[in-house]
């Protein structure tokens, strides 16, 4: 039965906000929780994060992939609007979906170096199931623009659907960062870290 108590631990499970104490409530960081119940990376994990060279790529590709779908979206809206551009638009989304598929396989490997899997690691569980939504969002895209299967502007609003669950998919991967760096604050010896499970 849904109760105000089940939406309470519901909220506290996925509340990433730091600033618990000025809001009112109180910290929460140090309770068990499925989300918050241990630091993002253990002492380990943290390391070969820092080792791992795929770090620094995701680092590069994560603000030029933001930038160039603000571009497409800003071409792809002018073109639902006017009609006008439907080539640039066309080509722009066609560069976010190839940096897309970059970023999808290079954080796979990265994710591997750094917690053992390339996929579906508990510390972005979640954002890898999202992000197999947004491949498979950009993905039907490129299916209907070179198969022909429905016209320009149905595929333009699939693509706005694809850019829709990107930017869910980049909300959650900001909110997990700060949470991490909110963490490392609070819990900044690898000692302590080290026997976290």
């Amino acid at each position: 039965m849904f109760t105000l108590d089940l939406l309470n631990r519901f909220v506290g499970a996925v509340d990433c906000c730091p600033w618990s104490a000025t809001t009112g409530r109180q910290s929460r960081l140090h309770q068990s929780s499925p989300v918050r119940g241990r630091p993002l990376y253990t002492a380990d994990e943290r390391r070969r994060r820092d080792q791992s060279r795929w770090t620094m790529v995701q680092g590069v590709l994560a603000p030029v992939q933001f930038a160039v779908f603000l571009i497409s979206l800003c071409l792809v809206t002018r073109y639902l609007a006017t009609g006008d551009g439907l080539a640039v638009a066309t080509g722009s989304i066609v560069v976010k979906t190839a940096l897309l598929y970059t970023i999808m396989v290079t954080g796979a490997i990265w994710e591997r170096d750094v917690f053992g899997q390339y996929l579906f690691a508990p510390a972005f569980f979640w954002e890898d199931v999202v992000s197999m939504l947004v491949l498979g969002l950009h993905t039907a895209y490129l299916i209907a623009l070179f198969s022909g299967a429905v016209d320009a502007e149905r595929q333009m609003w699939l693509a706005l659907a694809a850019y829709s669950s990107y930017l869910i998919n980049a909300t959650q991967f900001i909110m997990k960062l700060r949470a991490a760096r909110h963490q490392q604050a609070i819990w900044p010896a690898d000692g302590m870290l080290g026997h976290t499970s």
